[in-house]
This record gives C-alpha cells, structure tokens and sequence, in this order.
C-alpha cells in the first residue's frame, strides 16, 4: 500500500534482525503500521495499530475482502477530499486519500505523471488486491500506542513519525514516546524503533544512507534511516 515514510524497499533488511530471534506463537505488534509494509511480511500472530481515523477502516476492509473500484477521476478524487464527513464511508475515503495521492500523503495531491501515460488509479487497485491477502489474520486497533493492550513478551516494531518531520498532523511528543519504549522493554516485550535519531541509551544495530520523498513539493530528502533497541 501507497504511504507516506513506507518501509516496504527496507523491509528485507530490517526484519531479518527484528524477527532474527522470535518463538513460535509470539505477537508481532506494530504500532504505527501505516501502509502495513512490514506487517504484510510477517506471519500471524500480528497485530497493526495506527491513529489514523480512515486508514484502519480501510485496512480491516482490505483484510476482509473489499474490493476498490477501479477507476477514481481526479473529480472523484477532489469530491472525496471535500466531503468526507458527508460520504459517511470511511473505507472508500481512505482509499482515495491514501492510494490516490502523491506519494501516498494523505490527500497530498492526485497522483499523475506529466506524459500521462500511467493509470495510478488501475495500479492502485492491483497494488490493494495484492496486498490484501497478506493482511489476513492481523488484529488491528485504531488507537494512541500508549493505550494498546499488548500480549506479553511480544515483538513491537515501533515507526513513528520522525522528529522534526513537519509533513505528519498528528503531532507526537518524542520524550514521552521514548519513556514508553523504556517501559515495554523493561515489561519483557523485545522493541525496535526506525527513526533518524535516539537518545543514548538505545543503540543503533542497523542504518542506511536512503532518500525519500514527503510529498510533490518537497522533493528527495536525503537521510539516514536507523534501527534502535534500548539497551
């Protein structure tokens, strides 16, 4: 799935280490699961988390066989953006702010390519019936990560917007999510963050030099992206 910060090119790197030592039966948790990028690439149990009022909708439909439609205008997609409240259907509006947009920037613009030679909306479709079977079996809440219930002992992929991002709304305050991470580590839970930085008492056991992209006005950035334990 389309999403803006998607780990799906790091993937093969990054799980190889978080899963490097995980028994059988337990849960991968991943609290701000996004585009499930990673969670699409591990095995039940799983749960996905995200705060997001129409991505977890969208999600549990994707889950559950929905099946988007084929062919979203760019008139489709401006009526979308304008009356959501009035469209009472989260599912479709989801779709359509994420699958549609440049760079899958919640509403950041409709995709297109200046030839005009790509169908972003049929490759959307294909992309969602792709994925869709892996996310069979994921448990998905839309919740703060604060208040998630979590099974014990579980593994918790933690990617969350990065500090100093200013392209995310949903504002995190990174002190009291770094003290949360402290606490699941020393509940038993195994914890692994992505971010550009960390205090010094998490350790980097893995980086690479990547650029990405936040949207069609703010071009590549380039940056070092890094896993983190606490130790």
């Amino acid at each position: 799935m389309k999403y803006m910060g998607s780990k799906n090119k790091l993937a093969k790197e990054l799980l190889p280490i978080i899963l490097k030592d995980r028994q059988p039966n337990q849960w991968f948790v991943d609290v701000f699961c996004g585009g499930c990028n990673i969670l699409d690439k591990v095995e039940n149990p799983r749960m996905g988390n995200d705060l997001h009022p129409y991505l977890i909708p969208l999600l549990i439909a994707m889950r559950d066989g929905w099946e988007p439609p084929k062919e979203i205008t760019e008139d489709d997609y401006k009526l979308t953006q304008h009356n959501k409240a009035e469209l009472q259907d989260d599912t479709f509006v989801g779709y359509v702010g994420f699958q549609l947009s440049y760079g899958g920037k919640w509403f950041g613009g409709y995709r297109r390519d200046k030839e005009g030679k790509r169908n972003y909306s049929l490759e959307a479709y294909n992309n969602t019936m792709k994925q869709a079977p892996l996310l069979k079996g994921v448990v998905f809440t839309n919740l703060s990560y604060s208040e998630l219930l979590i099974p014990p002992n579980s593994i918790i992929y933690a990617d969350p917007p990065y500090a100093g991002t200013t392209s995310y709304k949903n504002k995190l305050d990174h002190d009291i999510f770094w003290q949360w991470c402290r606490v699941m580590a020393e509940s038993g839970h195994k914890v692994f963050i992505s971010e550009y930085t960390a205090p010094a008492d998490f350790e980097c056991v893995w980086s690479k030099q990547v650029n990405n992209t936040l949207g069609k006005d703010t071009g590549g950035k380039q940056g070092i992206e890094r896993l983190f334990i606490p130790v």
